[in-house]
């Protein structure tokens, strides 16, 4: 039989999977607790190096700002605000290790030729990431910042701490990048048959409840206005998911 058409949990003898063998479950969450810590490790790696940057990364994250000024409350707030720029930074970073790591926790319930697929997946995973922060970046951010900051009309005058600041730009900048993978995320569940597309398209009213909820809780405002910037493209890209599932999705 040609192993390329063989379920690469029969061609090895690999137990150090999710469906490897007789491989107890213990052993799958042992096999998860690495893979977790390997992403955990990435992050803090990375976030030690953006630290060094942090500096020219700030002057990138308060761009949109743009003539507002960022105050500092605190005797520490201008350290932890370098320290919440390196983790935005090492956690965005870190998405190639986190999507390997993730593709080599369910790649052996895999074809082989599906497993030879990690290059273009960990490659789509960073465009699609790109696209998302960058939409976030260019278009959210700024309206988001215009909007809220001009609420408050001649009457108020907002008094931004760098803390606040960059507690909200950074969580919707890493929410909109990985909000754009859910694609990617619908790929490898309709390859391991857990989702089918005919499931995806059945679920579509409960989806729109769950995005909304999502949103609502990934947003670091309440206000309807950025929760539907969110919202929006999540829902388009589910659309897209069901269309990948669609395509390559396990047909058995």
């Amino acid at each position: 039989m040609d192993s390329v058409n063989v379920p690469l949990d029969q061609q090895t003898s690999d137990d150090n999977s999710l469906f490897g063998g007789n491989m107890p479950f213990l052993d799958h969450l042992e096999e998860l607790r690495r893979r977790v810590l390997k992403a955990i490790l990435a992050v803090v790696v990375l976030s030690a190096v953006s630290f060094y940057f942090s500096e020219p990364l700030m002057q990138f994250l308060i761009k949109p700002l743009g003539d507002v000024k960022l105050h500092v409350t605190e005797v520490t707030g201008s350290f932890y605000a370098y320290l919440k720029v390196a983790l935005i930074f090492g956690i965005g970073g870190s998405l190639p290790v986190i999507v390997y790591q993730l593709w080599m926790f369910v790649s052996p319930g895999l074809y082989k030729s599906e497993r030879a697929m990690i290059l273009p997946f960990i490659l789509i995973s960073l465009i699609l990431f790109g696209i998302g922060a960058g939409f976030c970046y260019l278009v959210v951010l700024p309206l988001a910042l215009d909007f809220l900051i001009g609420f408050g009309g001649e009457i108020l005058n907002p008094i931004i701490t760098v803390s606040s600041y960059l507690g909200f730009a950074g969580m919707l900048l890493l929410s909109f990048g990985f909000g754009f993978e859910l694609p990617i995320v619908a790929f490898v569940l309709g390859k391991v048959g857990i989702i089918s597309s005919g499931m995806l398209a059945r679920g579509r009213r409960y989806a729109v409840v769950g995005i909304l909820i999502v949103a609502a809780v990934l947003t670091p405002t309440p206000d309807v206005f950025t929760q539907l910037m969110l919202a929006g493209p999540l829902y388009l890209l589910y659309e897209l998911s069901i269309i990948v599932v669609r395509i390559t999705g396990r047909r058995n």
